[in-house]
């Protein structure tokens, strides 16, 4: 499931005070800088937001954020996830240092998409426009700017807007869906607390689908929490998708709990790691080398942390260099494979570098061992990363999935699943392939799952497999899912009765009202025998609600007070068993018998007489042949 059209997130970039700000405000009608500071200033401190209306029925959220150096941290948080930047340059100043840093963020941060923006030109003569424009395309070369359309606008005047929002709609074309069926994952960069609604969360929702009353996991708090209500351009949204810019009113946590950096994600899912694998890029104009536990300032999304470097093959990183590095963070951050970082040196802070993460939860490495770098090599680059986040991206997967989507022989692809198997990276369950940390998930999520469905059906004395199987993971084959469950009936943490998953020390638990008309039921059940009316007019005659029958009469069934024989009909248990008792004397006197004599035997009508014969068919008491029934397997009547 991809995202629906129309959900885009547009960010700035660019050196302080060439008119970011200006030109949002211009094309959106929104001030993004609200802070009393930043407008005394005229500098923007902190991110800004604003909804770009695209004129063709769609909407794009846009980040705004800090040009001056001093705020590079805020502007880290703000460009992680954006589908298109606006490089912002100012026509009387051209390319500044900001401008060029910006550009290496976003080359590291690998952002695919951009539109160059001339600003402020109504302050110079045209002729002007040509030379600063090549001064960009100077800076561009080689980066995914090189061939990007340049506008040249002024945020003063309204010149050259309109032509700016035509190459918007226009790149934002390229720009792939997201993920909305896959796990949520929003990093906050906002959280504040609102008098009389609590806990608010704002921040570009990465994957996956929010809706109101849901609970996800906040990392790396570790806590959990419901969303109350949900907002999109601070409009109320019943659910939002991967792609939006979005506000979440949080019960169960306090503004604390979920600062900037933390991760709203789907619940067991993530895991937040002191220590990850990464593959290490060094810019060419870093300062200097890097060299074995230099302290460094991370950024990973809206978060950041203290990293210790551990060069695992070499004794320092010259700039322009690349390798592969094990990060020990100062607290725990939320990293997942393939995602993209950015470093800065610690002092002074400058943006030396950036990468991807390898694995996001490693052990702890020794240096200089082949072994080490092989497996890194083969998880950031060869085959088996490959294969291993194609399985990922398809969630699970049979081997004729995966010879289909990578293009690789069945044979060398099951000797690589085996390799990563025997590394802990994916799991076989039954004839699919599935990644470990997703097994992970689902085992964490299936007792809570059972859990959550006991209490919204309090007389149900557990969850139908069935109905837990597509809750868990609606594309784990059916014997995928008994070997999972096996797992978890095995450890305790679920039981099983017939058809149905429990927790240990579940049992129904009706209230006082409601023992009182289950007791109705089946007293009317027990009065009425066999000339007993259908579910609904017993419930009808009761003065109960239709709504609760299902409920009522499952219970009942469980409890072994009725059977029920169809959806209409049941039968108290009393009477069933003489209906048994009946069914083997008639089999007995003679070898095959019809519908209208096992009625007048039991002295019902034929409605409910079909009902139990149909069910006596089912249980392979009888077999019909025409309009007669012969014995099958009779039950052992005591």
């Amino acid at each position: 499931m991809v995202a629906e059209q129309g959900h885009y997130i547009i960010g700035t970039a660019g050196h302080v005070d060439h008119g970011k700000t200006a030109l949002i405000r211009a094309l959106t009608g929104i001030e993004t800088d609200r802070l009393r500071e930043e407008q005394a200033r005229g500098i923007s401190i902190e991110l800004g937001f604003a909804k770009l209306d695209l004129g063709n029925g769609e909407v794009a959220g846009v980040v705004d954020v800090p040009g001056h150096e001093k705020f590079i941290p805020q502007m880290l948080s703000g460009v992680a996830g954006i589908d298109l930047v606006l490089l912002v340059v100012d026509a009387n100043e051209g390319v500044m240092p900001q401008t060029r840093e910006h550009l290496e963020i976003m080359e590291l941060l690998q952002v695919k998409n951009g539109i160059l923006v001339i600003s402020k030109v109504d302050l110079v003569e045209p002729d002007w426009l040509d030379i600063v424009e090549e001064e960009i395309r100077e800076q561009v070369a080689g980066t995914f700017l090189a061939d990007a359309p340049c506008c040249r606008v002024s945020a003063l005047t309204g010149v050259g807007l309109e032509e700016l929002l035509d190459v918007i709609r226009l790149q934002l074309r390229k720009v792939p869906p997201r993920d909305a069926g896959g796990a949520v994952r929003l990093p906050v960069d906002r959280c504040f607390s609102i008098s009389g609604f609590g806990t608010v969360v704002t921040g570009t929702l990465n994957s996956g689908t929010i809706k109101t009353g849901d609970s996800f996991e906040i990392l790396p708090a570790g806590v959990t929490a419901r969303v109350r209500e949900a907002q999109v351009h601070d409009a109320s949204a019943g659910q939002v998708f991967a792609g939006q810019r979005v506000a979440l009113n949080l019960v169960g946590v306090t503004r604390e709990q979920v600062p900037r950096g933390s991760v709203i994600g789907t619940q067991g899912l993530f895991r937040a790691s002191q220590r990850i694998d990464v593959r290490l890029q060094l810019l060419p104009g870093a300062p200097r080398a890097l060299k074995f536990r230099d302290p460094l300032h991370f950024h990973l999304g809206t978060g950041r942390s203290v990293a210790q470097v551990v060069l695992l093959d070499r004794e320092q990183l010259e700039p322009g260099d690349e390798a592969f590095v094990q990060l020990t963070l100062d607290h725990p951050v939320l990293a997942h494979r393939g995602d993209r970082f950015i470093i800065r040196s610690y002092s002074p802070m400058l943006t030396i570098g950036g990468g991807v993460v390898i694995d996001s939860e490693p052990p702890k490495h020794k240096r200089f061992r082949p072994e080490v770098i092989e497996r890194l090599r083969e998880l950031s680059s060869g085959d088996l990363g490959f294969w291993l986040q194609k399985l990922d991206e398809l969630q699970l997967a049979r081997i004729k999935e995966l010879e289909q989507q990578t293009g690789t022989g069945r044979e060398q692809l099951l000797a690589g699943l085996e390799r990563l198997r025997q590394a802990g990276e994916v799991v076989q369950l039954a004839e699919q392939w599935v990644t470990s940390e997703r097994v992970r998930s689902w085992r964490q999520q299936l007792p809570q799952i059972v859990r959550d469905y006991q209490e919204r059906n309090h007389l149900r004395h557990g969850m139908p497999r069935a109905t837990l199987q597509t809750r868990l993971a609606e594309k784990l084959a059916a014997k995928g899912f008994e070997a999972l469950l096996q797992q978890e009936l095995e450890e305790g943490t679920v039981v099983q009765h017939g058809d149905l998953v429990a927790t240990p020390d579940w049992s129904p638990q009706p209230t006082e009202v409601e023992r009182q008309r289950l007791a109705q039921l089946v007293d009317l059940l027990q009065r009425d025998g066999f000339q007993v009316k259908n579910n609904k007019e017993i419930f009808l005659q009761l003065g109960l609600d239709i709504d609760d029958s299902e409920s009522y009469l499952s219970y009942l069934a469980l409890e072994g007070s009725l059977v029920r024989l169809n959806q209409e009909s049941s039968l108290h248990s009393d009477y069933y068993r003489q209906a048994q008792r009946q069914l083997v004397d008639l089999l007995q006197q003679q070898e095959a018998f019809t519908l209208a004599e096992f009625r007048d035997k039991l002295g019902s009508n034929r409605k409910l007489t079909q009902a139990l014969l149909e069910f006596f068919d089912s249980c392979k008491y009888t077999r019909r042949t025409g309009e007669q029934r012969v014995a099958w397997q009779l039950p052992d009547i005591d």
